[in-house]
C-alpha cells in the first residue's frame, strides 16, 4: 500500500520523505489556504516546490465545476510538472472532464467519492485514482471502511485498474484498516503515519535495553 501525505505543509512533506515512506502527496484548496498560499501564480509555485520535494504523484485540484473549466484548469496543472496528477470532483460535468483526461493520456484523480455508484462511474472513464472519504462517511454514521472494501471487491471483479486511495483519513487505525481491506493509497496527516510507530511495549523494552546496558558498561 502506498502512503501519500494528505498536506500543501512543505516542512510536512520534507519530513515524510525523510522518513522514508512517502508515495506521493494530495492536496486541496482548504489545504493551500491554511498555508496561506493565495493566489493561482502563487499556488502553481507551490505545486512545484511540492513535486520537487518528493518523487512520487502530487494530486493538484482544479476549482471550476463546469467542465470546460476543469479541462482549461486541468491542463494548467498538468502542465507544471511530471507528477502532477489533476484531481476531479465526482459530479457529471467532472466525470466527462475525466475522460477526456483519459483520452489525452493525463492522469486524474477523482475525489469527494461517497459512494460505490460514483466510484463505479470514475472506473469506467478511466480515472488513475478514486478518492472515497473514509473519515468524512464515518462522521455521519456511515461506514467509511465499509466502502472502501466494496470498491476494491467491485474494481477486482472487473479487473479496473483505478487505483483506491483512501482519503480522509483522520487516525493511525483508519490506516491499518484500509490496508487490510486491500486500498491501493491512503493519503492522511503526518500525525497519523508516525503513529504507527507507537508503541509502548517498543518503548519499555528499549527502556530496558539502554538502562542494561549501562549496567553492564557504564
Amino acid at each position: 500500500m502506498k502512503f501519500f501525505i494528505d498536506t500543501a505543509n512543505l516542512a510536512q512533506i520534507k519530513e515524510a520523505c525523510d522518513l522514508g515512506v512517502l508515495d506521493g502527496v494530495t492536496t486541496n484548496p482548504s489545504l493551500m489556504a491554511k498555508e496561506g498560499i493565495k493566489g493561482i501564480k502563487n499556488q502553481h509555485q507551490h505545486y512545484i516546490d511540492i513535486c520537487r520535494l518528493v518523487q512520487g504523484d502530487v494530486s493538484a485540484e482544479v476549482i471550476a465545476t463546469d467542465y470546460e473549466g476543469m479541462i482549461r484548469e486541468g491542463e494548467e496543472l498538468a502542465a507544471l510538472n511530471e507528477h502532477i496528477v489533476v484531481k476531479i470532483p465526482c459530479i457529471a460535468d467532472g466525470i466527462k472532464a475525466i475522460k477526456y483526461f483519459t483520452s489525452k493520456g493525463i492522469r486524474t484523480n477523482c475525489t469527494l467519492v461517497f459512494s460505490a455508484g460514483q466510484a463505479l462511474l470514475a472506473a469506467k472513464v478511466g480515472a488513475t485514482y478514486v478518492s472515497p472519504f473514509v473519515g468524512r462517511l464515518d462522521d455521519v454514521c456511515n461506514d467509511g471502511i465499509g466502502l472502501v472494501a466494496r470498491i476494491v471487491e467491485m474494481y477486482r471483479a472487473y479487473n479496473f485498474k483505478t487505483q483506491v486511495l483512501a482519503a480522509s483519513i483522520r487516525h493511525t487505525q483508519h490506516i491499518i484498516q484500509c490496508a487490510e481491506v486491500g486500498a491501493d493509497v491512503v493519503t492522511c496527516p503526518l500525525s497519523a503515519i508516525k503513529g504507527l510507530l507507537n508503541h509502548p511495549l517498543t518503548d519499555a523494552g528499549l527502556a530496558k535495553f539502554l538502562a542494561d546496558y549501562q549496567k553492564t558498561n557504564g
